[in-house]
């Protein structure tokens, strides 16, 4: 049970700091975005500015759960690639079908995996709130 938490609580903080970075490179760089997305687009600019916006804030999500997907394949708790993907992706967007689970002594991982989504859906929900709020 240590090891579970003390690899979980690994993997969020560095979840955290990859989204942080996604976030923070965002902030730096929203200005230009923006004014270029309104040259080009006129109307429609802000629409793209947000969409840019939204994959580049799913692109960091993706990067978390192939990150959370590795971890379940170096532990042993998942063999074979792409259901270390779906069940991480699964649990990450706290879905949770349960046809795949983990081994007992590494189920704990799945309820870190969704606490992660679950907090990280929610700060990109109020970063891109504040998009939203810039783009207008």
């Amino acid at each position: 049970m240590l090891a579970q938490l003390a690899i979980g609580s690994i993997v969020i903080v560095v979840t955290v700091v990859i989204q942080a970075e996604v976030f923070a490179m965002m902030t730096r760089r929203h200005e230009p975005v923006l004014a270029w997305s309104h040259r080009r687009f006129r109307r429609y600019g802000p629409s793209v500015f947000l969409s840019i916006a939204m994959l580049l804030v799913l692109a960091g999500m993706t990067v978390n759960v192939w990150l959370w997907a590795f971890v379940l394949m170096a532990t042993g708790a998942e063999q074979r690639l792409e259901p270390a993907v779906y069940f991480s992706l699964v649990c990450y967007t706290t879905l949770g079908f349960g046809d795949i689970t983990l081994p007992e002594e590494w189920r704990l991982l799945s309820a870190m995996i969704g606490a992660n989504g679950f907090l990280m859906f929610g700060w990109s929900t109020a970063f891109m709130t504040e998009l939203i709020r810039k783009a207008r």
